[in-house]
């Protein structure tokens, strides 16, 4: 039977150019080890990351010695396996070379039986200067990528985002950063097992492909293959001895969040000796279910719809980065707080971007539970690619590891080329690129992948790049079919008014930045710093221009904030006033656009960025909107007034000829029908209502219904608002108002906000209008059933 011998654990490690080892822990890195022995100050402090951009600039040794036994050494066949190694890497075993690593996204394994010996080993893993690499990249290759990274990553394997990006520090790490272990092998090994699923009438039919690890050095031995599947709740189901088909009669599907459960069946696949012994066993939890993208072509382009056991569903969620730049702090306890986050604030769908790296097991295992459909770009964004003979073989490793280790999962929804780099031809991002460039994207993305995927994993779909219409650089930021990445509100100063222009099919990218909490800001900077135009504040704003454009944006919407922590807590509001606007907007036009995934979800360091949720997992504004957005049943506004008309009130246009209008629209995003009642009011800054109206009915599932339009000639442009509200069986599943002039400009009165408290329940109590209320609690973190809320007078408790 096979054995394995874990090198986790304590190492030491050292710079090339120092004698002093220090203590080092696998899986890690070097920052990691740095910062546990004091040996670098925290570089996500003030402006200490050009310190540590400075001390990665070095190859780093790391050293661990280990004793074996010769019954160990006595197995046919003995392998040294890496997980993950970042990512210029050489490896040397008792002194003799084994083996050189150069991507940080596949494993290795290499044999080394003749290289190891009874009693005491030393294994020694080199990691070479990841600036110093990626400066000889440059040097020998025609390189093209995001100008906010360090020119010359591109062509290396490694986390793009390392070299920064536009939310990012320039960190690129090194070291072990996954699981490593010597491997004995005397028996067989299944190493994979492709996993088709055939959808019939109350069936589903699994046909199962193993792949066996058979060294030569392995002598063969009978064996026979067993394969049980059990219920999600532990029963059995089925089994077969020799096949390789089960079936499954009245299945219990998997569904992503929001439309029904998410059923987990157990499945193990045994190669069994003789004597009825498993000799190796392969154990996956498994979701039976259907996707696939439907594009049909109608009257508005195409569509483009993920559709999952025949539903085709609106996808609602965000795009993710790592959680940190330091990956061994990726944790799964880590991961389950933010994906859960995401599961409860109604998300149904995850895209992983391509500048980072392929997540953990855990992370799809999490999505699996939760519902989260995984958008997975292969880890390619916003470049261009030498493709030489050795990046092919390179990277076709790669993709064939990655597509057998998560193929298997339900949450895995598509896999997509990379992120930008169609549209960045099309574009003439980079003009002076060769035609070999093109030529070599055309190979990588349209032909290497998708002939890979035919191969390692056929039912599922693949989309060569976003955004894009289907490939072959057709038009791919076309509004009207595939997916979007929409920039104008934000990059080119567009008001939040400007979504509503577009009908898009479903939009991937869009956002809006804002500045993280003030204990966030406080963790990085000292008093003094604590101006958004101070150098450290804008050493953790990457994006060149976005302080200036947030208070451009602030200065159209509000009045001047009278202090450092009311411009963090105005910023917030933007961001959520934006992306409300936006997804609100497609979510009234269902059918027509069917998703909506806003950038970003998370942090990689504590920074101003476009996140939802901030490196230390406070939930900004953004994501309680998020909350009540992507609600399953959602009534939203569409008002007119001077802020949407952009009319100067300074003009001479006369302001009674400004329409004061609203429109209802009910989003049902559920599998049945809904009878809900909707109430509205036009109200004064007193929250007295002036004219109010009522409306009962059923919404169709999976739909979205228009109301009648309303006109309040009536209204005082900066003296009344509108008040909606959703109830099903009497209570409020969704509310909101609209304003009919910029909320600078709207007559607001004191509402003397009060708080009370009652155990975990927290009541807010108002006298008059209150809006984007929000409660701090400044000695301890908290997470609250909604915040950042419009209010009536009178009282709400979270």
């Amino acid at each position: 039977m096979n054995t394995t011998i874990d090198l986790n654990g304590s190492w030491r490690m050292r710079a090339a150019t120092d004698t002093q080892w220090q203590d080092a822990v696998v899986p890690g890195s070097v920052y990691a080890d740095l910062l546990r022995n004091g040996a670098m100050p925290d570089p996500y402090y003030r402006d200490n990351e050009d310190i540590a951009f400075s001390l990665i600039q070095n190859d780093f040794v790391y050293e661990k010695t280990f004793r074996l036994e010769e019954a160990f050494l006595r197995a046919p066949e003995v392998r040294l396996v890496f997980e993950g190694l970042d990512t210029l890497a050489d490896v040397s075993l008792n002194g003799t070379p084994v083996l050189h690593a150069k991507n940080m996204h596949r494993p290795y394994q290499v044999s080394v039986q003749p290289y190891l010996r009874s009693g005491e080993n030393t294994l020694t893993v080199t990691f070479h200067d990841p600036v110093a690499a990626a400066r000889d990249s440059l040097a020998h290759h025609e390189t093209f990528g995001s100008q906010d990274a360090f020119d010359g990553h591109s062509n290396l394997r490694k986390a793009h985002c390392m070299y920064g990006w536009d939310w990012g520090p320039r960190l690129p790490d090194a070291g072990i950063y996954r699981s490593v272990y010597l491997k004995a092998m005397d028996t067989p090994e299944i190493l994979s097992v492709h996993i088709q699923q055939h959808h019939e009438q109350d069936r589903v039919v699994l046909t199962l492909d193993p792949e066996f690890d058979l060294p030569e050095s392995v002598p063969s031995i009978p064996c026979t293959l067993r394969t049980t599947l059990l219920s999600p709740e532990g029963t059995l189901v089925a089994t077969a001895v020799n096949e390789n088909t089960l079936t499954v009669d009245q299945p219990q599907l998997w569904w992503p969040n929001g439309y029904g459960a998410q059923p987990l069946y157990t499945l193990r696949v045994e190669l069994v000796g003789e004597e009825g012994e498993a000799v190796s066993t392969w154990t996956r939890r498994i979701g039976l279910r259907t996707f696939e993208i439907t594009r049909k072509k109608d009257a508005e382009g195409e569509s483009f719809a993920f559709t999952v056991n025949g539903v085709s569903i609106f996808a609602m969620g965000a795009d993710y980065i790592p959680e940190d730049n330091i990956f061994s702090r990726i944790t799964p306890e880590r991961t389950r707080v933010l994906l859960t986050d995401a599961a409860s604030s109604h998300f149904n769908c995850i895209r992983v971007w391509g500048g980072g790296y392929y997540p953990d097991d855990f992370f799809f295992d999490l999505c699996d539970e939760l519902g989260l459909l995984v958008w997975q770009d292969f880890m390619f964004a916003c470049a261009l690619y030498d493709l030489t003979p050795e990046f092919e073989e390179n990277i076709t490793e790669e993709f064939r590891f990655v597509i057998k280790r998560l193929r298997h999962h339900p949450s895995l929804a598509l896999w997509c080329g990379n992120n930008e780099n169609e549209s960045g031809v099309t574009g003439n991002w980079w003009p002076t690129a060769s035609a070999k460039l093109r030529a070599d994207y055309i190979k990588m993305f349209e032909y290497i992948i998708p002939h890979l995927l035919s191969q390692f994993d056929p039912q599922r779909p693949y989309w060569p790049s976003s955004p894009s219409s289907g490939g072959c650089f057709d038009a791919p930021s076309a509004p009207n079919r595939g997916d979007t990445h929409y920039w104008d509100v934000w990059h080119a100063d567009k008001p939040f008014s400007e979504y509503r222009k577009f009908r898009f099919r479903f939009v991937s990218e869009f956002g809006f930045q804002s500045f993280p909490a003030l204990k966030t800001v406080e963790s990085f900077t000292e008093p003094e710093d604590r101006n958004i135009f101070s150098y450290v504040m804008e050493k953790h704003q990457r994006n060149q221009s976005a302080n200036g454009k947030i208070m451009n944006y602030l200065s159209a919407t509000y009045r001047y904030p009278a202090s450092f922590d009311k411009l963090l807590y105005a910023s917030q509001l933007l961001q959520m006033e934006a992306i409300r606007c936006g997804v609100e907007h497609w979510r009234r036009i269902r059918g027509v656009c069917m998703g909506t995934l806003f950038w970003q979800l998370n942090d990689i360091w504590p920074v101003a960025s476009w996140a939802s949720i901030d490196y230390f997992g406070r939930w900004k504004a953004l994501q309680y909107a998020a909350k009540r957005f992507f609600a399953p049943l959602l009534l939203s506004c569409e008002e007119t007034g001077t802020h949407t008309m952009r009319t100067n009130v300074n003009a001479q246009l006369p302001l009674l000829s400004v329409p004061r209008e609203a429109h209802l629209n009910l989003s049902n995003e559920m599998r049945e029908d809904q009878t809900v009642c909707v109430t509205w009011a036009l109200r004064d800054p007193s929250g007295r209502v002036c004219r109010e109206g009522r409306w009962e009915g059923t919404v169709p599932a999976l739909s979205a219904l228009w109301l009648d339009p309303l006109s309040f000639p009536e209204a005082d442009l900066f003296s009344h608002y509108f008040s909606y509200t959703l109830l099903r069986d009497g209570e409020e599943v969704s509310s909101g108002t609209s304003l009919f002039c910029a909320p600078k400009h709207f007559r607001f009165i004191d509402p003397q906000l009060t708080l009370s408290r009652d155990g975990d329940h927290l009541t807010v109590s108002a006298q008059a209008y209150a809006r984007m209320v929000e409660i701090v609690c400044e000695d301890c973190d908290v997470l609250l059933s909604d915040n950042y809320f419009d209010m009536n007078a009178g009282s709400r408790t979270v």
